[in-house]
């Protein structure tokens, strides 16, 4: 017994350092976004309030909370689970995969100097998707299978290098170069992660950039801003002032911000005999709900007789998710998903509703949820954006 543990030991302390590495920070004032505010203030000022700067692990209750109930599920290790995530939530992380060595290791207790712990505990990564993740970005791989995502499909640029969107762009702190995925095909930047979500048996539970149907819309125009005169850097660069310059708000609004879905969607309905025939149509080019697979759009209609109400119904259009053992699970550990009710890109999606007796009209509000009650318990989630219904449109209709 004695000499199979030594052996044990002695190979999983060879194997620890097989991971491939991450491209190191630009250098040691760059590992945090602090260090770029003296140029670029209002850009890291937006980033700072967006959900790209809560992508770690420690800033995001809804990914702490999957992560810790995939280990627990899975008896995968969690610093396992959080390389795994970290391919798209953490890219600049200096492990991408870990091992059966490892999970012996982490069960053992073995694990506490192991270069995947380091990592994993490494404050060049607590900020999630910062500056230097997108910025420090060399070229992307489209031709990778599906599954390959983020970090995989990412060449960095060598140290002291960052990309953006302009060819004359000048910094005495680095050097820079113009990449067409900052100017003139942003989406290729973003669909390097919020694409081909996979559970751990493989089930696509989010994908949207296969929703996406080609416009002139790019993810930026709504997700950061249409451009508009300002600067990228205050450096006094163009006689002896900032350069004026085309540039977009780094906010990277979403899902979690109420004014993105004020009219996002319409609804529209008619009576067909002793049904309420409700369209909810989908301007935007992905699905709604698109990038995670627990959100949830909530129709409440109300059912009026005058001033009195006749009767109320909820719909609620979400998908899910069950497990090899046909329970109830979170998307990351689902085998088998329910019907997509989302509304597709550039399209629409009807839904029939009996029509109580009595009601002369309906009231209908169309609002959104991050998180499904099914999977907000599973998770035991508490804090209230994730219960929050947001706003979305109204409708009065008459029969």
């Amino acid at each position: 017994m004695f000499k199979i543990g030594i052996s044990l030991l002695l190979f999983m302390g060879i194997s620890f350092a097989a991971s491939p590495e991450a491209a190191p920070v630009l250098n040691e004032k760059y590992q945090d976004s602090s260090n770029c505010k003296s140029c670029h203030m209002p850009i890291v000022r937006a980033w700072q309030k967006s959900y790209h700067a809560k992508s770690h692990y420690d800033s995001n209750e809804y990914l702490r909370a999957s992560m810790e109930y995939v280990h627990r599920k899975t008896r995968k290790s969690i610093n396992g689970v959080k390389v795994q995530c970290a391919v798209c939530h953490n890219p600049r992380i200096a492990v991408t995969e870990t091992g059966t060595d490892y999970e012996i290791a982490a069960v053992m207790n073995l694990d506490k100097n192991s270069a995947i712990n380091k990592a994993v505990e490494n404050d060049d990564i607590a900020e999630g998707i910062n500056c230097l993740v997108c910025h420090n970005v060399d070229s992307i791989d489209e031709n990778l299978p599906a599954s390959k995502r983020g970090i995989h499909r990412i060449k960095w640029n060598p140290i002291g290098t960052m990309s953006g969107p302009f060819a004359d762009a000048k910094s005495p702190y680095h050097k820079t170069q113009q990449r067409d995925f900052f100017s003139k095909d942003p989406k290729t930047l973003c669909f390097t992660c919020h694409a081909n979500d996979r559970s751990v048996a493989g089930l696509v539970f989010a994908n949207t950039e296969k929703e996406y149907k080609e416009t002139e819309k790019q993810c930026a125009d709504c997700h950061m801003s249409p451009k508009r005169e300002g600067v990228a850097s205050t450096l006094p660069i163009e006689n002896g002032r900032a350069k004026k310059r085309m540039v977009r708000e780094h906010g990277f609004i979403g899902a979690h911000t109420a004014s993105m879905w004020e009219e996002a969607l319409t609804i529209t309905g008619t009576q067909k005999g002793s049904k309420l025939l409700l369209t909810i149509t989908n301007d935007n080019p992905h699905n709604i709900p698109t990038g995670f697979g627990a959100r949830e759009i909530i129709v409440d209609i109300t059912y009026m007789s005058g001033s009195a109400t006749v009767e109320q119904k909820q719909l609620s259009l979400t998908q899910h998710y069950t497990d090899k053992r046909g329970n109830v699970t979170i998307p990351h550990l689902a085998v088998k998903a329910t019907e997509d009710f989302s509304i597709p890109a550039n399209s629409n999606r009807s839904f029939a509703v009996g029509i109580p007796k009595g009601a002369g009209n309906a009231l209908v509000t169309v609002s959104y949820r991050l998180v499904n009650n099914e999977v907000r318990e599973l998770l035991e989630l508490k804090e209230k954006e994730w219960s929050d219904k947001k706003f979305i449109t109204k409708a009065n209709i008459r029969f």
